[in-house]
Formats: structure tokens, C-alpha cells, sequence
């Protein structure tokens, strides 16, 4: 069994995710889809405090992109995308909605068992698909009507929403698209999805090949690291890896510092992968990305314990409301709190951080173009930095050096 130390472990980590090229000198759809294909799964999320999730990890990793470019490609209707639970709510290839049947099979036994809801509210629900059926895609605010009033303050959905969201779950009802960022719910032959939604992959079969896909986006992952790609249960990961092993399409890793209770965990990738000499990359990473959203792996791998604290009252934050970790060739030496100000067309960096043992102006050297590129791609001017942050100060100063 091959033995990677840390450092290997984290660059063909990092090589997986596509942190191993230069950012190309022109970002096209061939870039865009090419890089959505790799990560497998671009996870959505409607916070926008600085830029909408699924924009953040094609940003770093090609630099400047058209974001209209890119929702054109992810949320036309019929086109090479859908979305799916195949993380969170996340954007799936098309082609790929096969390997998800079982999962619909299993989420409309499960609610249909054990929430009351849903069989209170078969009718509803049968209403729901005989609205789209008559009046086409819709969202939720359309297919609203005045009998169905919203029930508590912001978070709580209508039954409309409930239904709609249990029907999607299911596959009855399936993604025709986004509008503004609110999803457009279509029956599956109104989006041309009719004929790939009759083909049942078997569950192992889909299990097997999520997994495989899991180590490739990985790079190198524990059991439940391959799991938490696609949001697999361990068992059936487990047996998964055993047959992919025995069949030669993965190998057995063990990885220097991977362990538990003083014992190894055991490790995968894709035999012959090559790991690079080193990652050259600067990149501020989404709250959403692949390589931190699995906050076990990322303090594993990085040494980097990471919450996000949208949800954190702000007086309890310690490192504000939407701090992005900052990637610095192979190491997370930082966070960074950023807030798009389009009142003042300035990018607000509300606080910077410096992890311990890191060198607060190596890393403010490195991030201050990212920052200014990244205000420059959200058509923002000037990047402003408040006082909040053991590495504000130096990133103030390598934004006006620079």
C-alpha cells in the first residue's frame, strides 16, 4: 500500500479540483463547462452578501468569467444542466439524472412513511402537477394562489413551497431553470427530461459509480470523505470502495497524519494519478466549495478549522458573517469577510484573519490582486478594509503597494 505524506496528499487534492493550471486567458463555455463537469456537483446557496456560491468556485478557479454566461449554461431549460440533492441542492449534468433514481425512490418512501404532511396533502400535491401540466413551468410565486398564505416570518414555507419541494425530492416534479434565483418547477417531459427520468439505474450500480466519480473529484479521501461528495451513506460507500479496489479501479492509500484514536484511516485515489511538484495558486474559496465544505477534511487536510457564521448572532461571530478561506498555493493561511457594496461600488473587506503559525503580509501579498480582481469581476471599484482582523492592516498595505 502506498504511503502519501501530508503535503502530496493536499496537492493532489488540489490538482483534482483543478488548482494545478494557470487561469486561462479567456473564459468561454468550453472553460466554464469543463470545470462544472470536474467538480461534479456545483452546489447552490441564495446567499449574495458577496457573490452568489455557484459563481465562487469557477472564479477560483479560471479567474473573470461572465456570470450571465455561466447561468446561461447552468439553468437553461433543457439544456446540458439540472439540478438535483446531489449534495446539497446542487447542479448536475443531464446526463447524469439516471444515477439519482434511486435516491428519488428512497427519499418518496421515506417522507411518505414518516411525515405526515405529505399523505395530508396528497390532493395538494395532485393540484400541483395539474397546474404545471396546464399552465407550464412555474415558480413558486406564480403557482401561489390567494388560499395558500404564508405561514410565519421568513423562514417558513408555504404549502405550496412544501409541496413543490416533496415533489421535487420525489422526481415528479423536476428544475426548469432560474429565474432571478428562484428555482422554475416543470414536469420532466416539459423539460425534456421524460425519457432519461424512465431509466432506473440500480442502486448499487449508481452507488458504485457516484463513489468512483467521489475519489476522482477528491483526489485522495477518506471513506467518509468520498461519502459527503454525493451525500452517500457510509455502508453503502464502504462496499462500494471494496469492489472498485478489487476491480483495480482505485487503490489504497495511507496518508501521514490521517488518523483516528491513533489508528490509520484508510484512503483512496485513482491509481497512476499523478501528484504535482507543487500548486501555484491564489484563490478566495466559497463557504460552498469542494475543498472546505467538508469541514472534517478541510481541518484534516489544511489544518484549518472552519464554521461559517451566517447563522451565528453577530455579537458571537468571531470571524464575521461571510468569511471566505483563502487558498495560498497549497495552505488555508487565512479568512476574508467580503461584502459586494454596490451603493458605493466598493468591495468591503469587513475583516482578515491570519491562521496561527502564518505570515500575515506573505499572505496580504499574495491575496491583494486576488481582491482587486475579484472587485474588478463584480464591477466594483476601489476594495476598501476596515480595521476588524489580525491581517487587516497588512492587507491594507499590500492594497495600496499594489
Amino acid at each position: 500500500m502506498d504511503r502519501l505524506s501530508a503535503a502530496a496528499a493536499r496537492r493532489l487534492a488540489l490538482a483534482a479540483q483543478g488548482f494545478d493550471r494557470a487561469h486561462p486567458p479567456a473564459v468561454g463555455s468550453r472553460q466554464l463547462t469543463a470545470a462544472v463537469d470536474r467538480l461534479q456537483v456545483l452546489q447552490l446557496d441564495s446567499v449574495s452578501v458577496f457573490a452568489r456560491s455557484h459563481y465562487l468556485p469557477l472564479f477560483a478557479r479560471l479567474g473573470a468569467y461572465d456570470r450571465a454566461a455561466l447561468d446561461g449554461l447552468l439553468f437553461a431549460r433543457g439544456g446540458r444542466y439540472t439540478e438535483y440533492w446531489a449534495h446539497e441542492a446542487a447542479i448536475i449534468r443531464r446526463e447524469d439524472w439516471p444515477l439519482w433514481h434511486w435516491k428519488r425512490g428512497e427519499l418518496r418512501e421515506r417522507f411518505t412513511r414518516k411525515v405526515p404532511w405529505v399523505g395530508e396533502n396528497a390532493a395538494l400535491m395532485a393540484w400541483l402537477r395539474a397546474e404545471l401540466a396546464e399552465k407550464g413551468p412555474l415558480t413558486v410565486a406564480e403557482v401561489e394562489h390567494d388560499a395558500t398564505a404564508r405561514r410565519g416570518p421568513w423562514w417558513g414555507w408555504s404549502d405550496v413551497k412544501n409541496g413543490l419541494e416533496y415533489l421535487f425530492a420525489f422526481g415528479d416534479v423536476v428544475s426548469g431553470g432560474r429565474r432571478g434565483f428562484s428555482r422554475v418547477y416543470a414536469l420532466p417531459e416539459q423539460v425534456g427530461l421524460a425519457e432519461l427520468h424512465e431509466v432506473a439505474v440500480p442502486k448499487a450500480d449508481a452507488v458504485r459509480e457516484l463513489v468512483l466519480r467521489g475519489v476522482r473529484a477528491l483526489g485522495v479521501g477518506t471513506v467518509g470523505d468520498i461519502a459527503d461528495y454525493h451525500r452517500l451513506k457510509i455502508a453503502p460507500t464502504q462496499g462500494a470502495l471494496g469492489e472498485l479496489v478489487e476491480a483495480g479501479a482505485i487503490e489504497k492509500v495511507a496518508v501521514e497524519g490521517w488518523e483516528r484514536g491513533g489508528r490509520p484511516l484508510p484512503a483512496f485515489r485513482v491509481p497512476g494519478t499523478r501528484i504535482p511538484r507543487r500548486i501555484e495558486a491564489t484563490a478566495l474559496l466559497s463557504p460552498f466549495d469542494p475543498v472546505v465544505w467538508n469541514r472534517d477534511r478541510a481541518l484534516r487536510m489544511f489544518g484549518f478549522h472552519y464554521r461559517i457564521e451566517i447563522y451565528t448572532p453577530a455579537p458571537k461571530r468571531l470571524y464575521g458573517y461571510y468569511s471566505l478561506p483563502v487558498l495560498v498555493d497549497d495552505a488555508l493561511p487565512g479568512r476574508i469577510d467580503l461584502k459586494s457594496d454596490r451603493a458605493a461600488g466598493v468591495l468591503r473587506v469587513q475583516s482578515a484573519w491570519v491562521e496561527e503559525g502564518a505570515d500575515a503580509g506573505a499572505m496580504a501579498e499574495r491575496v491583494a490582486p486576488a481582491l482587486r480582481a475579484a472587485a474588478a469581476w463584480q464591477g466594483l471599484g476601489d476594495v476598501v478594509v476596515a480595521d476588524r482582523g489580525d491581517a487587516a492592516a497588512a492587507v491594507r498595505a499590500a492594497l495600496v503597494r499594489g
